[in-house]
């Protein structure tokens, strides 16, 4: 699979004016200007192939927005290099614009007076869109988003999702190889994230289209994307796919067995906790020291086993993990007692 999107040795430094207290500090502020560096990006490298659908993870303040805006050739870096379909967004802004499209969730590209056909119909000329194609892409994205019905109203008095729908389209209506997606379904209810996902698992499928998405909605992450990367701190600190963040973490597995009658005694076995209610038995294992059927034939001591369901670690706490913030290892844990060895 050849890079079409490529961050080498990525970094961004800003630097922040230090306030001082007082109308005296004021004053001399205007003479002395005293700062400090904040490392918003530090030292990232990663490569994105043709097609991939990349979730760009990460706490707020960790680098995420950052990067989008180097990759998108808003911020120039630091240091560091970036490439889009092989051209430097700080060096060819035309041409890698016409290969990008780019969603800010809190920031809207529509005119905010003017009705979205007429945001779409300029953003179409713009890119040199033919009436034709034009015409085509609306139906499609009809198909898909049901643009149709908002095609007429000012982008002010859209809702949040219809905003979201409409600057969707306006992303992708030069049918643009690779897609910027910051927040796109951020304060959005159920139904339109629902149909967001839809949308962009279907362009993704389809066209090819290469993704990559920031989002704080974990269900976005297991819905959509087959790779994760998560950085924190400016730096990148994983990058593969979800089940091999929760191996890398060591985030617990769980499993809930139903015996045919309660079984007697303490459980003691290859689990870091268990809890029993009547014939149920409920054990965290860790996947990285034993395996499930291990797990199994341990509790097989104890009775006939009736049923068996596997419940895998919450993403969410396999995040807090990799983040390191306190408290983050209990996660789930914390409704089981703590038992066998």
């Amino acid at each position: 699979m050849s890079a079409i999107v490529e961050a080498i040795e990525l970094r961004k430094v800003f630097r922040v004016a230090k306030d001082r207290p007082g109308v005296l500090g004021a004053l001399r502020g205007l003479f002395s200007r005293e700062g400090r560096e904040i490392r918003a990006v530090d030292g990232i490298s990663f490569s994105i192939g043709r097609g991939e659908f990349v979730g760009y993870l990460g706490p707020n303040g960790a680098g995420k927005s950052t990067t989008i805006k180097m990759l998108a050739g808003i911020l120039h870096p630091t240091s560091g290099e970036v490439r889009v379909d092989g051209l430097s967004p700080q060096r060819s802004r035309k041409e890698v614009v016409r290969r990008l499209g780019v969603v800010f969730g809190q920031r809207t590209q529509a005119w905010w007076d003017l009705p979205v056909r007429d945001t779409l119909e300029l953003l179409a000329a713009m890119y040199g869109v033919k009436p034709a194609e034009y015409r085509a892409t609306l139906k499609r994205f009809d198909e898909l988003l049901e643009i149709g019905a908002i095609l007429d109203v000012p982008v002010r008095k859209l809702s949040l999702g219809q905003r979201m729908r409409a600057d969707l389209v306006a992303a992708w209506l030069h049918r643009p190889p690779v897609v910027f997606l910051d927040e796109p379904t951020i304060g959005l209810d159920a139904v339109a994230k629902r149909r967001i996902r839809e949308f962009l698992r279907e362009v993704n499928r389809q066209e090819g289209t290469t993704i990559l998405l920031t989002t704080h909605d974990m269900d976005d992450i297991e819905e959509l994307c087959s790779r994760v990367m998560v950085i924190n701190h400016g730096r990148l600190v994983y990058d593969g796919d979800v089940e091999g963040m929760r191996r890398a973490v060591g985030a617990p597995s769980r499993m809930r067995v139903e015996f045919a009658a309660p079984p007697q005694g303490p459980l003691v076995g290859p689990w870091t906790a268990a809890a029993q209610a009547g014939p149920a038995v409920t054990v965290a294992f860790d996947r990285s020291r034993c395996t499930a059927a291990e797990v199994i034939a341990a509790l097989s001591r104890y009775g006939q086993i009736r049923d068996i369901y596997m419940e895998e670690p919450d993403i969410e706490q396999v995040i807090e993990r990799l983040y390191g913030q306190p408290g983050a290892a209990a996660g789930p844990l914390s409704a089981l007692s703590s038992g066998g060895r």
